[in-house]
């Protein structure tokens, strides 16, 4: 049979007006899904941001206000002893006698210079953000590669590895519990009459206007033949038989066919009512071949999971931060902890200083009090933990 090219140049237009109805109906059918299964509103929940856990507090806010008024007093002090520095005065312990002229002072001055190496210390390990001619470059700027390598590198092989992920996978049966949520999510739906109204609506305006539309009814027709032609190629009895049915009708076959087609509407929309017997049977098909499910799911996300290469992707992520923010994230996640190291450097610093001044008494004092609060501390902890 020798093929027009006027007629399949027709058939090939009406074909891809086909399609584009076909995607703008496929549109619809989204939205109807959409609109029935609520998937902005189960969107909008699941990418709503978590709420943040409250910070734990590792000090007591009281000490640390403490501390941090402690500086000041220090200064004060040191002021105070360039115009009187307990100057003659001497206290008698225990028949041990203790001169206290120049205490204001070494206390003052110890304690300045403990707070000071701390906060020049602590300031060191983020400043300068940038490299500077004489300030040189803070050790966290600096070494902002080898941070996030040495953080990708922890991350990926005991935080976040797909041994791990596996593991608590397997452990939560996340994909079973997900599975029959699903079930009974889907079922929701389809046991909504007017979700299967919509369904049908959509299925009957959908054929209507595709049947309707003669150009693609005659495409339709034209490549219906064609398969019945090639399907009866070497079978000569039907061959005759098609051509003797189409005589007796006087009709062309194609023709014969483009009139079957405008019945496929009316003959799906009186049969709609088996679509309520499939809506019914799909959750139960569901549970039926709920562990193939499970195991394509599980299969594809084990596959997905090897192939993420967690170091890579936090490494790159860390590198592409600027030396500043990667200082930020660090001293944000420390900034209570080293304020209190910075302030109770003043307070070492006036030990210190007392153990310049009368280095005996203060260490046997200073010793005693420890051993006390180290006591304390064990008792209060034992306590604690029965």
């Amino acid at each position: 049979m020798n093929e027009n090219p006027i007629s399949n140049d027709h058939s090939d237009s009406a074909l891809e007006v086909a399609k584009k109805k076909t995607r703008e109906h496929a549109q619809h059918l989204w939205q109807l899904l959409a609109r029935h299964s609520r998937i902005k509103e189960l969107a909008q929940t699941s990418l709503s941001p978590k709420t943040q856990p409250d910070k734990k507090k590792l000090y007591s806010s009281t000490l640390l206000n403490i501390l941090m008024i402690f500086p000041y007093v220090l200064v004060v002090l040191f002021g105070a002893s360039f115009f009187w520095d307990l100057n003659g005065i001497t206290v008698t312990i225990l028949g041990y006698s203790l001169h206290l002229q120049g205490l204001l002072k070494i206390t003052s001055v110890s304690g300045l210079i403990g707070f000071s190496t701390n906060w020049v210390a602590i300031t060191m390990l983020f400043k300068p953000a940038k490299k500077r001619p004489i300030l040189g470059h803070g050790l966290i700027p600096a070494q902002k590669d080898r941070i996030a390598y040495r953080l990708a590198q922890a991350v990926s092989e005991d935080l976040i590895n797909p041994d791990i992920i596996k593991k608590k996978i397997t452990e939560s049966n996340a994909i079973g519990r997900y599975r029959e949520q699903s079930t009974k999510y889907i079922k929701s739906i389809i046991d909504d009459p007017n979700f299967r109204n919509d369904l049908k609506k959509w299925v009957v305006t959908y054929l209507d206007e595709m049947i309707a539309d003669p150009d693609i009814r005659g495409a339709l027709a034209e490549r219906i033949l064609k398969q019945i032609e090639e399907a009866l190629h070497d079978k000569s009895f039907e061959k005759v038989a098609l051509k003797a049915y189409s005589f007796v009708k006087g009709q062309e076959m194609q023709h014969i066919i483009e009139e079957t087609l405008v019945q496929i509407p009316t003959t799906v929309e009186s049969g709609l009512d088996k679509m309520d017997d499939l809506l019914d049977e799909l959750p139960k098909k569901i549970d039926e071949h709920s562990d193939a499910i499970e195991n394509i799911v599980t299969t594809l996300l084990y596959k997905l999971i090897n192939q993420l290469d967690v170091h890579k992707l936090v490494e790159e992520n860390l590198r592409s931060y600027d030396e500043q923010h990667i200082s930020n994230i660090i001293k944000n996640a420390t900034n209570e902890q080293l304020r209190y190291i910075q302030y109770l450097g003043a307070v070492l610093g006036f030990i210190g200083g007392l153990i310049i001044w009368e280095p005996v008494l203060s260490i046997v004092i200073l010793g005693s009090l420890s051993a006390f609060l180290l006591l304390l501390d064990q008792v209060l902890y034992r306590k604690r933990n029965k």
